[in-house]
């Protein structure tokens, strides 16, 4: 009775469709902070006690080039990647171009304890690290027992 439904097995009907569901579904992101493949510019999110820190890789970029705004606990970063000039004969055709290029935002939801008036950013060598601030309050303290 089980090959009349199921031809030749239902364990292989169950890896089939869970190949089929994998292709489906293959390209979302896995978890509520993720992002697919190829989003720039990739990101490294950390804690101190006394700061959030976010690290940007974006290379060929400038500090004016980015935008960078805080607005109800999200960290807005956009700007814009020109290009990359066209090196070689004239007339010459793209082959493969793997590097982005064109307009970027990333939106980052910070934790309640960042503090929006204590925000640095810097760039250089590529990386842009913005440091966010904690709120006092939220901060780790030693508490005396008498």
């Amino acid at each position: 009775m089980n090959n009349l439904f199921f031809g030749a097995g239902i364990f292989s009907e169950l890896d089939r469709l869970q190949r089929q569901m994998g292709e489906l579904f293959g390209g979302f992101p896995t978890s509520i902070r993720s992002v697919g493949p190829g989003a720039f510019p990739p990101v490294n999110i950390g804690t101190t006690d006394d700061s959030i820190e976010v690290v940007a890789f974006a290379p060929g970029l400038a500090a004016a080039d980015f935008d960078l705004s805080i607005d109800k606990g999200l960290l807005t970063l956009s700007g814009e990647r020109k290009p990359a000039p066209q090196a070689g004969q004239e007339g010459a055709r793209l082959y493969a171009n793997e590097r982005f290029a064109g307009a970027f935002r990333r939106v980052i939801e910070l934790p309640s304890n960042a503090d929006p008036d204590k925000v640095r950013a810097t760039y250089a060598n590529g990386c842009l690290s913005i440091s966010i601030g904690k709120r006092e309050s939220s901060r780790p303290r030693a508490i005396t027992v008498q």
